[in-house]
């Protein structure tokens, strides 16, 4: 149900159980569970879908009061560096609007190598970066810390893709936490063009109708290089187009472990799959072929383009399982 977003039922007794996914614009927080009069009608199994649909509202509104949520999510205490990390990603792993659905996951290491994924959405734009600082443990944790609080900082404050990249460097530089590669992405919601800085990160894939490609972009320096480095960073364009899927990832994807698993063939394997999907998917791949335990994070960021024109988005389920239709699109709360 987690994945495919739908109702499910089956017979308890006189009755029937019901479970319904608990999501919110992608982000699947959960499922309920109902045991309802034999053989309901669908206007009771609406009245469930929509109840689930609002529950998902309640728990991310109180989750902002208490420890409880988090503290359920968790088979272990986390390390403080593994704390640290774990803050720094989106409070949401995924997002669902009309023009796109985005969707990251982080592995971990053994020894945590600060890998974070980022994301907001502005009224005409989103934002991406995926970002891997080198060391281990607390000095990678705080590394990410420097580096994902100067982006924050510097998208914040309206700074272009180009400055997001300079000041993300000269805060490594400044506070003497060594560098980290990282990619940028930008996208106008209006119009679909897409603009990309590569700080030394390996090139992003995209899959359009099936086949994939790797998008062999510009590299400039790593951030916290800027006194080897000449050239400022260099805003690129790259070509999005409506049905695209486009993978941001770090090294550990396709280094050590990494290099053991097709990263282009399962993205084609998943490609009717939720981004939400196609991102656990990757990483858990990457986690096997190293027998849980990681030298290095594995960190995937998935998008989906539907493209500009697509400006309603289906909010039935809570989460979009496809490309959203105008045609059948129901008005975006």
């Amino acid at each position: 149900m987690i994945r495919t977003q739908r109702l499910y039922r089956e017979a308890a007794g006189q009755s029937q159980r019901v479970i319904v996914p608990v999501t919110n614009r992608g982000d699947a927080i959960g499922l309920l569970e109902l045991l309802v009069p034999d053989d309901p009608g669908e206007d009771v199994l609406d009245e469930v879908r929509e109840a689930a649909h609002v529950l998902a509202y309640i728990v991310i509104a109180n989750g902002r009061f208490t420890d409880f949520y988090t503290w359920g999510k968790r088979s272990r205490p986390p390390t403080l560096a593994a704390e640290i990390q774990y803050q720094l990603l989106p409070s949401s792993l995924s997002c669902e609007a009309a023009q796109f659905t985005l969707c990251g996951s982080l592995e971990p290491s053994e020894d945590l190598s600060g890998d974070t994924f980022d994301y907001t959405l502005d009224r005409d734009t989103l934002h991406v970066s995926v970002t891997d600082p080198m060391g281990h443990n607390l000095n990678a944790a705080l590394a990410a810390t420097v580096l994902v609080s100067a982006l924050r900082g510097a998208r914040r404050a309206g700074a272009g893709l180009a400055e997001q990249a300079h000041r993300a460097d000269q805060a490594l530089v400044q506070h003497d936490h060594g560098h980290a590669t990282g990619q940028l992405l930008r996208i106008d919601l209006h119009t679909g063009r897409a603009h990309l800085v590569n700080a030394g990160h390996p090139w992003p894939l995209r899959m359009r109708e099936g086949a994939v490609e790797v998008i062999t972009c510009e590299v400039d320096h790593p951030f916290g290089l800027s006194e080897f480095a000449t050239l400022p960073y260099r805003v690129q364009e790259i070509d999005l187009r409506p049905g695209d899927r486009l993978l941001m990832f770090t090294d550990g994807m396709v280094e050590r472990h990494g290099e053991r698993v097709d990263v282009p063939a399962l993205l084609e394997r998943t490609r009717g799959l939720h981004p939400r999907e196609t991102a656990l998917m990757l990483t858990s791949a990457v986690r096997e072929a190293a027998d849980g335990r990681l030298d290095d994070d594995a960190t995937v960021m998935c998008l989906d383009w539907h493209g500009p024109q697509v400006t309603q988005r289906r909010v039935s389920s809570g989460a979009d399982t496809q490309q959203a239709s105008a045609g059948r699109a129901k008005e975006q709360p």
